[in-house]
């Protein structure tokens, strides 16, 4: 596992601790056992030289100096997936280039799977049930963004634990035994689904606790995850923004298959951009373009449009711009056993092409948002 050192060496029982994508941060050919027919695929991929910093009061990691290694997949057991070893992660991790060569920002605030102990005790769910609201992996099928010269940052806490996708200090009063400080929002739609900054539910609807929760609980996992975060995600935008006079900012999430986990098929893919206020249409249709060459059904805005993270960072009048994506799990896992599935290399694919269109957009913040001012680079 990664560890707050440094990277510890590749021994044989790797393939049953570390996630693909920490496996493959690991110097020279790297070989994990994976679900599906044997074979053995020759990959080219980033992190031969890895290196682990602490930012944020060490609650973070930034990963750098990036090359390149060999990489095989090959048949054997089923990949653990359940992670409850806090203490070997930052609450977050940055996997940066050397030097960020494109004014584009990747993001995903839901694939996190480090559950501490202790909210594994405070909660009456099993660990199982408490990842039904993961974005599960799809944090590894955007992991070849430093390639093309871009950052990618991602939540090592669970959304089930504090979402960072939603408004800071948007709480449920019911869901604590004191007062709530006046400065704590206590009504939204997202509060009453029971889906607030520390939700009350999982995604198919099941409480996470039985009993009440004391502020200072919400209060230390603000200050751990959700904020040091964000403050994070803002300085890699306004990094951006600075060196290239823009930003286009992608937030990466995956969805159930169906809505609630009824009723029938969401599209493969989902793009939000807030039914146009986040982002200029020429990204929002050089995306589409590019999942429905990849064969993908896509829909827009319906029924995800874009959560905290697109509305408060997309500002195309100052020229920073932002999107959701929204990808079918059925794609790439099992929903059910929550592993991953084959169809993650595949996917993963495809999210490099996008990775490589979306890094050759010119962002020129000297002419109007509204004007045909993004442009794919020859």
């Amino acid at each position: 596992m990664v560890g707050t050192t440094g990277i510890e060496p590749v021994t044989p029982a790797m393939s049953m601790q570390c996630s693909p994508a920490e496996l493959r941060a690991r110097v020279g050919t790297v070989y994990i056992d994976y679900p599906g027919k044997c074979k053995s695929l020759n990959w080219t991929v980033l992190r031969d030289r890895f290196r682990y910093n602490h930012c944020a009061g060490g609650r973070g990691a930034v990963t750098k100096n990036i090359s390149r290694v060999n990489f095989r997949y090959r048949a054997g057991p089923l990949v653990s997936n359940y992670v409850n070893t806090a203490e070997q992660h930052g609450s977050y991790e940055v996997l940066a280039p050397d030097l960020q060569t494109a004014p584009v920002v990747f993001s995903s605030p839901h694939s996190g799977r480090v559950y501490p102990d202790a909210f594994i005790q405070q909660s009456c769910l099993k660990p199982h049930n408490l990842r039904r609201s993961e974005d599960a992996f799809i944090d590894e099928a955007f992991v070849s963004a430093p390639e093309f010269g871009a950052p990618l940052l991602r939540a090592h806490f669970p959304r089930a634990y504090v979402d960072a996708n939603r408004r800071p200090w948007e709480l449920d009063p019911a869901m604590f035994s004191d007062t709530l400080p006046d400065f704590v929002t206590t009504r939204s739609p997202r509060i009453t689904a029971g889906l607030g900054t520390v939700p009350k539910i999982v995604a198919n609807g099941e409480s996470i606790y039985s009993g009440k929760l004391d502020f200072g609980d919400a209060r230390q996992r603000m200050e751990d995850h959700y904020l040091p975060y964000h403050r994070t995600l803002e300085s890699l935008i306004s990094d951006t923004v600075k060196d290239f006079g823009g930003c286009l900012l992608v937030d990466c999430h995956s969805m159930p298959s169906s809505a609630n986990g009824r009723g029938p098929k969401l599209a493969d893919v989902i793009i939000g951009d807030c039914h146009g206020k986040s982002c200029a249409r020429e990204i929002i249709n050089l995306a589409t373009s590019l999942f429905r060459d990849f064969g993908y059904s896509v829909a827009l805005n319906k029924p995800y449009a874009g959560g905290f993270t697109t509305r408060h960072y997309g500002r195309p009048e100052n020229n920073v711009h932002a999107f959701q994506i929204e990808v079918n799990r059925a794609l790439y896992m099992d929903e059910t056993r929550l592993e991953r599935a084959p169809g993650l290399l595949k996917l993963e694919g495809h999210m490099r092409q996008l990775i490589k269109a979306l890094t050759a957009v010119d962002v020129d913040s000297r002419v109007a948002p509204e004007s045909s001012h993004l442009k794919a680079a020859e």
